[in-house]
């Protein structure tokens, strides 16, 4: 009978322990994915950006916070957002955002689709209480290439992100003061380098930089494209040749999102020297981005004191 039965309690008792650690190891194999997991879903804040600009000052804002991640909706070469349509791809990226960063002012015409779509959605709205100028009794939307309204957007995405996000309200507040000083640098050396430039009057190509040019003290007093993308019309382009050639320095600025051939027209029929202003509205969604809009202002700035000497 003893030789009968041990085998067979051994074997139940090597059974039993082998359950015993299965289990054991099932414990510890979920203990460590929740452990190692930050980006679970109840875990993380994510926010969705409108296009470059509002990218550019949220990646600085929530540079580096564990727990929250940037997606910019609108593919690199998009630029500004005149008559932009969602795509299923940007519904899709929508659905995902637990905050949804916009410039404002208009830019974002389709908002109100977007809303429709998602009942809850978050708007942080960059322009909240800026002054806006207006043309033709149109708001213009270009707000962020003022840097002094630049600097109040990004006050802005800072305060209603802490809202929306109270966690992180201390890490956003810290990441925004770091870059506020570099944009306030970034402002102070502008206004040395282009407030005593000799010549004022300047041809842009679209409405990007009636911001721009009040700051810095500039007179637009002709666009070369009335429409974003739209060639202009032989009375349109007529009515700029002449304001050209009434300039002491004719000096027309393209936008390296655009065609230049307009401008190469005027510039024939003028003598005028083209030069590039970038309105900062296309590039990468990367790491690269973050000192995007300094290094393209800074860029703007040195072009302009060329031109208007």
């Amino acid at each position: 009978m003893t030789t009968t039965h041990i085998p067979r309690f051994l074997s139940c008792l090597i059974a039993l322990l082998s359950a015993v650690l299965l289990l054991a190891g099932c414990g510890a194999s979920n203990g460590t994915n929740r452990t190692s997991s930050s980006t679970e879903k109840g875990d993380t804040f994510h926010i969705v950006t409108s296009f470059y600009p509002m990218y550019i000052a949220t990646i600085n804002i929530t540079q580096g916070i564990d727990g929250v991640t940037v997606t910019n909706m609108t593919k690199p070469q998009t630029g500004c957002l005149h008559d932009y349509q969602l795509t299923i791809e940007d519904m899709k990226t929508l659905e995902t955002a637990d905050a949804f960063v916009v410039n404002g002012a208009g830019m974002e015409s389709f908002l109100d689709k977007a809303m429709q779509q998602k009942k809850n959605l978050r708007i942080i709205d960059a322009s909240k209480g800026i002054e806006l100028l207006q043309e033709d009794g149109e708001e213009n939307p270009h707000v962020w290439l003022s840097v002094t309204a630049a600097i109040e957007q990004v006050k802005n995405i800072t305060a209603q992100l802490q809202a929306a996000d109270p966690k992180h309200a201390d890490a956003y507040e810290a990441n925004s003061k770091a870059y506020l000083e570099k944009l306030e640098a970034l402002k102070q050396e502008m206004h040395a380098t282009l407030d005593g430039v000799p010549h004022k009057d300047i041809v842009t190509f679209h409405e990007a930089f009636p911001y721009f040019a009040k700051e810095f003290g500039l007179n637009i007093i002709s666009v070369i494209e009335r429409e974003p993308g739209t060639e202009p019309t032989p009375t349109e382009l007529e009515q700029t040749i002449a304001q050209v050639n009434a300039l002491p320095v004719k000096v027309l600025f393209t936008e390296p999102q655009y065609s230049p051939s307009a401008a190469e027209t005027i510039a024939h029929e003028t003598g005028a020297k083209i030069y590039t202003l970038d309105p900062v509205v296309t590039g990468e969604a990367n790491e690269s981005a973050r000192d995007a809009y300094l290094t393209t202002m800074r860029e703007n700035m040195r072009t302009l004191k060329t031109a208007l000497q």
